[in-house]
């Protein structure tokens, strides 16, 4: 089993360097190119459309906010990746690894803007509101029937069961070391049964009250777990401020290998960066897309902006923490750390308090990332079928296998969902190469009724030329008119 997984891990290392980085920068740099680099343009009006009013949802309730759909997928993205991921990254590419993640989000976020404007275009309505992704854009955008189901499986199985299963492990883990350092010996045998219990009854309380309760947990539970976080790593900064000239020093230094530290100098350094960064705000994969799509909101483009901002806040937010928490301790560099080396940090410098408060936080980020994932899986069961009974067979397996994580271990299950998750960012990448120019028409809509300065609209009387819009029709605005006051 050992082999396998090494054989696996080897091939993932491949694949990601050499095909799907490479891929996800070229398109990005296109995509960049071709909206007039959206992602740095129009950045005030990220943070405007983030406050948009959703109106009301065809049962009359509340459908998902912009802020929201936001949450939902800042809910996934910020995983215990952003503690351990970024670690790994500085132990193995040094502190230039920093750089290179940086650069990664602000190029990628012109990949963010095309694909979460696509799944809002594409969505298709429901009683609670909006549902779209990838899946949806695939079939109605471009016809490929086969490639939404492709997609819609791979991701269900991946983010939904895989990684859920993997979070809840991470969880369980985490309790675990707590209880043994906090009393000096080994925990129960029976607590890993314990957290999962508890782990999977949490689940299953939010998720079987469907999209809206997942959105308004997440809403809940992402800006404080994310406060918590950044403001320990600010209370990390303040007391080495005068090393940060120092520290930023390094980071540039070492991007351009100008010092070498890590063993395979700037080449380990930019794959590090750049591959963590990928992992953690997940532009291109074609999961965010799948809560951007939920949210109502009166122009696509608006929620495409939204979940750019929301690759910048992974990235240069709590990865930069993370990053800055690790640099100002002066790690050692050259072996695969994981989140030991970010533990290891805030214990000298904030004290052994730290620690507990960082398993608190890893708590959260698990959690949250099991909310998120659901939401995902939930949306491309919705794409392969309208039976309700599937639905909650879904659901329950979700429940299931959060806490068989919790008393199991990743191991090679981990390795191949890296595998299956590429693929899927390929088929997703290729669906937006095709469809690229379509988010830009939108785009052009979008700012040319702001120069009119008019709060932007959108209707499929707009564009009659394009196929496979459901939404985006005058009843639709009268709904979000409702509530929101807009003329």
């Amino acid at each position: 089993m050992e082999a396998i997984s090494a054989g696996v891990s080897s091939f993932n290392d491949v694949f990601w360097a050499y095909l799907l980085i490479p891929v996800l920068l070229v398109l990005s740099l296109y995509f960049t190119v071709r909206s007039k680099a959206v992602q740095f343009r129009l950045l005030p009006d990220m943070f405007r459309a983030m406050r948009g009013d959703p109106g009301l949802a065809a049962d009359g309730g509340k459908p998902i906010s912009a802020f929201q759909a936001f949450a939902v997928s800042a809910a996934a993205r910020i995983g215990t990746g952003n503690i351990a991921g970024v670690a790994t990254a500085i132990a193995l590419g040094g502190p230039g690894a920093v750089f290179w993640m940086w650069a990664m989000a602000l190029i990628v976020g012109a990949a963010s803007f095309v694909e979460s404007t696509l799944a809002q275009l594409y969505k298709v309505g429901g009683k609670e509101g909006y549902q779209g992704g990838p899946a949806y854009y695939m079939e109605r955008g471009l016809g490929a029937k086969w490639m939404g189901v492709l997609f819609a499986v791979i991701i269900t199985v991946t983010f939904s069961l895989v990684f859920n299963s993997v979070q809840s492990n991470t969880i369980s883990a985490a309790i675990s070391n707590t209880v043994s350092t906090a009393t000096g010996t080994d925990p129960a045998p029976w607590l890993p049964y314990a957290v999962g219990a508890v782990i999977a009854v949490a689940t299953g309380v939010i998720i079987f009250g469907g999209a809206r309760r997942i959105a308004q947990a997440a809403t809940a539970l992402v800006p404080f777990m994310a406060a918590v976080y950044v403001l320990m790593g600010l209370a990390v900064v303040a007391m080495n401020i005068g090393q940060i000239p120092a520290v930023i020093a390094e980071i540039v230094a070492h991007a351009f290998g100008l010092r070498e530290i890590a063993a395979g100098g700037i080449g380990t350094a930019i794959v590090q960066g750049m591959r963590r960064g990928m992992f953690s705000n997940e532009a291109g994969l074609g999961s965010a897309p799948n809560a951007a799509a939920s949210a109502a909101v009166s122009h696509p483009v608006k929620q495409g902006l939204v979940q750019t901002l929301g690759v910048y806040f992974d990235t240069l937010i709590v990865c930069s923490t993370t990053a800055f928490i690790i640099l100002l301790s002066n790690p050692t560099y050259g072996a695969e750390a994981g989140p030991t080396l970010t533990q290891n940090a805030l214990e000298a410098n904030l004290g052994s308090w730290a620690l507990h408060l960082l398993t608190l936080i890893i708590l959260l980020v698990a959690f949250t990332s099991v909310l998120g994932n659901t939401f995902y899986g939930a949306s491309n069961i919705g794409y392969l079928t309208r039976n309700p009974s599937v639905m909650i067979a879904f659901r329950f397996t979700v429940v299931v296998v959060t806490f068989l994580g919790a008393i199991g271990s990743g191991g090679l299950v981990w390795t191949l969902a890296d595998t299956t998750m590429g693929i899927m960012a390929l088929v997703n990448l290729a669906a937006l190469a095709f469809l690229a120019p379509v988010a830009c028409r939108l785009l052009d809509d979008f700012v040319q009724q702001r120069k009119q300065g008019r709060d932007p609209v959108f209707t499929k009387d707009t564009m009659p030329e394009l196929t496979g819009v459901e939404c985006w029709d005058q009843e639709d605005l009268d709904r979000l008119r409702k509530t929101s006051g807009r003329g």
